[in-house]
């Protein structure tokens, strides 16, 4: 049984999104771009909260005919082709071939989600999944992207968790850019 890893790209000051909602700001460099993409071949399943759902839904079954973006057009076969998780509390059916989870137990759908997935669970944004993810005790490693960015305001990242004590196990730049902190649960 995989585990359930947390990516997420944030601001210097800790926002996922600005406080309009925009998501405009991350930088895709070649060097981030490359290990995102080798991050998501090697995964089980990608799982999202709806609200990042229905953007992923939209946009990545269209995007070679929308973007000329090198990395759009090689994630794109990448997230036709595996599996996918949508958390919710309100969807009961979602395209694409994805399973739903979250209208009963969480804790035992995620559960039975890793015990038939071949590998591990990529949740890629949405605070509010990861949110949930987190209070179960269910994420185990987070990965964040932290880009050279202060948004003044917006979504933080880790909505309403209160404290979580975490251990670093590595850390790495891109591009002269960004910088990954990987964490796991001390």
């Amino acid at each position: 049984m995989g585990k359930t890893i947390y990516w997420v790209h944030q601001s210097v000051d800790g926002f996922i999104e600005g406080p309009d909602g925009e998501f405009d700001w991350p930088a895709m460099g070649a060097e981030l771009s490359a290990y995102s993409l080798e991050l998501s071949e090697r995964v089980g399943a990608f799982v999202y909260g709806r609200r990042v759902w229905e953007l992923m839904s939209y946009w990545w079954p269209r995007a070679e005919s929308m973007s000329e973006d090198p990395h759009d057009l090689a994630f794109a076969p990448i997230w036709r082709r595996t599996p996918k998780v949508v958390v919710s509390r309100t969807l009961t059916a979602a395209d694409h071939e994805a399973r739903v989870v979250g209208g009963g137990d969480l804790a035992k759908e995620l559960a039975e989600v890793r015990e038939q997935t071949d590998g591990d669970l990529l949740l890629t944004g949405g605070a509010g999944a990861a949110a949930a993810l987190t209070d179960l005790g269910l994420i185990d490693e987070y990965q964040v992207i932290v880009h050279p960015v202060v948004l003044g305001g917006g979504k933080p990242v880790f909505p309403g968790n209160g404290r979580l004590a975490l251990r670093l196990v590595d850390s790495r730049g891109f591009d002269g850019k960004s910088v990954l902190l990987r964490y796991t649960r001390a």
